[in-house]
């Protein structure tokens, strides 16, 4: 990979009535707060531009779509002050999605690890790669999926959401988060993931906005509250990442 992507970024570009966000960090598209603010910022101003009529939510690389939380930023968090404020920028990226008069349509190329599968759910429409296998993995470093719970709960289903948030350590494989309603299509190849990408935007862009708009409104029905839950949320893990259970996870997984 060149130097001039080697940095962590959020770009914008809008096309013929359509915005794709792409998201990028070297270290398995992890999130640290900076990106997840920009992240927020780039899905909302989306919503607002009215050259634009539904995003692509996407990750740059191959291999992994999101990483969850930056390992990196989590270690250095020493306050639960701190802890919100980092777990808010999860809260604030799917709160953006769910607030967004348009529809958000995720492009997912790899695996998703935590907040990468919240990412997933929190989008409206999701078309993945074979090999996007995936796994709620917080536990296993002392927290729990709690900021992104809801909208995993939301497109999974208790079940699934359960199945995922206690078996921490273990990867469910796409076939199986495409049967339990994580991802909307499947597609053994990427040229077919873009392919059906491109074919879905391009229809919804020549759609009608506030006819989606409406509909976005149904499908988020009985979500409303979710501005004041996901900063709770955001609370509990920036509680339970101080303990010394966490310290020495985060530490573990860092050295392997």
């Amino acid at each position: 990979m060149s130097e001039e992507i080697m940095e962590a970024y959020v770009k914008t570009n809008t096309s013929n009535g359509i915005s794709t966000i792409e998201f990028f960090h070297p270290q398995s598209n992890s999130l640290p707060g900076k990106i997840l603010n920009e992240l927020a910022e780039a899905i909302s101003n989306a919503g607002l531009d009215k050259n634009s009529s539904v995003i692509v939510l996407r990750s740059g690389g191959a291999k992994t779509f999101c990483a969850g939380a930056s390992f990196d930023e989590l270690i250095k968090i020493k306050s639960e002050a701190e802890g919100l404020t980092f777990f808010s920028g999860f809260a604030k990226v799917i709160n953006a999605i769910r607030v967004c008069p348009k529809f958000v349509i995720a492009r997912i190329q790899g695996k998703c690890v935590g907040g990468g599968v919240g990412l997933a759910a929190a989008a409206d429409y999701a078309i993945a790669l074979d090999t996007a296998d995936i796994k709620l993995s917080e536990l296993a470093v002392g927290i729990g999926p709690f900021v992104v719970g809801p909208a995993v709960e939301r497109k999974m289903g208790t079940s699934a959401f359960t199945s995922l948030a206690i078996d921490a350590s273990s990867w469910r494989n796409s076939q199986w988060a495409f049967q339990n309603g994580l991802f909307s299509e499947l597609h053994n190849n990427i040229e077919n993931v873009d392919a059906a990408v491109e074919k879905l935007v391009h229809t919804l862009s020549k759609s009608s906005p506030e006819a989606m708009a409406e509909l976005k409104t149904i499908f988020w029905k009985g979500t409303e509250h979710w501005g004041t839950l996901l900063s709770e949320r955001a609370a509990i893990s920036g509680r339970l990442i101080l303990s010394d259970f966490s310290i020495n996870a985060i530490e573990k997984f860092k050295s392997k």
